[in-house]
């Protein structure tokens, strides 16, 4: 099964140089999404004017975040 090949969204030059400086990134992550939550990365990155990887840095930390508060309301 082959999948069409879409644009990547990349990263502005000064959003690399503050990242850079700030911390240095080396993993890389692939995942497979339906069209319907593509559709829905694309409108947050039009309207965030942010990085598919910023977006997914912050719905990990969200995650994070809940999971943690979940974790303290069990004990």
């Amino acid at each position: 099964m082959s999948f069409p090949r879409t644009t990547f969204y990349r990263e502005t030059k000064s959003t690399r140089q503050n990242r850079k400086e700030s911390e240095n990134i080396q993993n890389v992550i692939s995942l497979r999404i339906s069209d319907e939550e593509k559709r829905a990365l694309e409108k947050l990155i039009k309207t965030t004017s942010k990085s598919i990887s910023e977006i997914m840095r912050e719905a990990i930390d969200l995650w994070r975040s809940k999971q943690r508060k979940l974790c303290l309301d069990y004990q």
